[in-house]
């Protein structure tokens, strides 16, 4: 499957866009200082055909384990992530091909500094050790400036996907006029709708610019390869994408599933391979929860994802959203648009309803306030 007619850009040895085939990528679901496991899983990982391999970074010890991790693996592409920690661009861009930062969480450090700037600092490191950027613009964790300035400029399905595209526009500006073009851009959402119009409007405003495709959080399986699948098939077959990743939950030891899934989609759509959303998918309960990374703090998330989905069965046939997120940079934006939202702590759990905090349980005591809260929400719907 090839990509689309965009410039070209070297992330060690894959290269993206130009009409090339499209990169399948993943990224280590292991603490990252735990270099051992989170060597093993990199190794993996690119044994299974991942073109580019990331690795969150978040302190200066991720750091030095960072480095461990690529001694140990130096056959793979990394790409690192750096989460709210942009000013260690110029300790890890020697040991990695990609740098990829978010635009709303550059938006809340050294606020004295402009979002310009910032990017700029990022550009000047990668350009010196010969890296790539990515701008990983997420929906749900848009900057509150871009947030107010789009206010209402979506109809209702489409909430926030203004904000997420002017954002991603604004910093390819940014990275144009320090003179850095080896950058790709991503802009995703947990509704493979949003995704969709997203990525279609940027591609037609900047089709020079490869982008990197991915419905985050999509969950577990199989709803998370649908959603994924949809999405891809809509943008691909068009002409849009060049590299993706497929965000699932699963055990930290299948994460190569992701790519095995992510190869499979891309053979089914270049081979006319079209398959049909089951009926009711997307009208009924919904549960988004994000893929298991280097963010997450505690394992224990991965398994209360696959308890809320058992107990949460016999409410599959009502149009209700849950989102279980595993880590706080995503967690407290990215359960804002669900109905009821769990983020979770190293020893608990954040539960939401809406944007309204119920409070923090242990990961024993939340599944019993989550029955319990969805009832509510049932009844309230069915007595309206």
């Amino acid at each position: 499957m090839k990509g689309s007619a965009s410039r070209t850009v070297k992330v060690g040895s894959a290269t993206i866009g130009g009409g090339v085939p499209v990169v399948v990528q993943s990224m280590c679901a292991t603490r990252t200082q735990d270099v051992a496991a989170t060597a093993e899983q990199a190794r993996m990982l690119h044994a299974a055909g991942a073109g580019v391999v990331r690795v969150a970074v978040d302190s200066a010890k991720d750091v030095a384990a960072l480095a461990e991790v690529r001694a140990r693996v130096p056959e793979a592409n990394l790409a690192v992530d750096l989460q709210e920690s942009y000013r260690l661009a110029t300790r890890v861009a020697p040991l990695v091909n990609k740098i990829r930062y978010n635009p709303g969480h550059l938006y809340h450090h050294d606020r004295e500094k402009s979002a310009r700037a910032k990017a700029e600092f990022i550009a000047s490191a990668a350009d010196r050790y010969d890296c790539a950027i990515r701008i990983g613009v997420n929906c749900g964790s848009v900057d509150p400036a871009s947030q107010e300035r789009f206010a209402g400029a979506d109809p209702p399905h489409l909430e926030g996907v203004t904000a997420m595209v002017e954002s991603a526009l604004e910093h390819a500006g940014y990275l144009d006029k320090a003179g850095f073009e080896r950058y790709v851009v991503s802009l995703k959402d947990s509704d493979p709708v949003k995704v969709i119009e997203g990525n279609k409007r940027f591609a037609a405003a900047r089709p020079d610019v490869p982008l990197h495709l991915g419905v985050t959080e999509a969950g577990m399986l199989p709803d998370g390869a649908i959603k994924t699948r949809v999405a891809f098939e809509q943008l691909l077959s068009a002409g849009v994408g060049d590299t993706v990743r497929v965000s699932l939950t699963v055990p930290f030891e299948e994460k190569w599933r992701e790519i095995e899934i992510g190869n499979q989609i891309l053979e089914d759509i270049d081979e006319g391979r079209f398959r049909s959303v089951p009926r009711g998918f997307g009208t009924s309960l919904n549960i988004i929860s994000c893929p298991s990374c280097s963010r997450v703090e505690n394992d224990t998330f991965v398994h209360l994802a696959f308890k809320v989905r058992e107990m949460t069965e016999y409410a599959k046939s009502h149009d209700i959203t849950i989102a279980v997120m595993g880590c706080r940079v995503n967690g407290p934006g990215e359960t804002d648009d669900a109905d009821l939202g769990l983020w979770c702590a190293p020893t608990f759990v954040n539960l939401k309803r809406g944007k309204e905090e119920l409070g923090a349980f242990s990961y024993d005591e939340v599944l019993v306030r989550l029955r319990l809260e969805l009832d509510d929400i049932i009844n309230a719907r069915q007595d309206a």
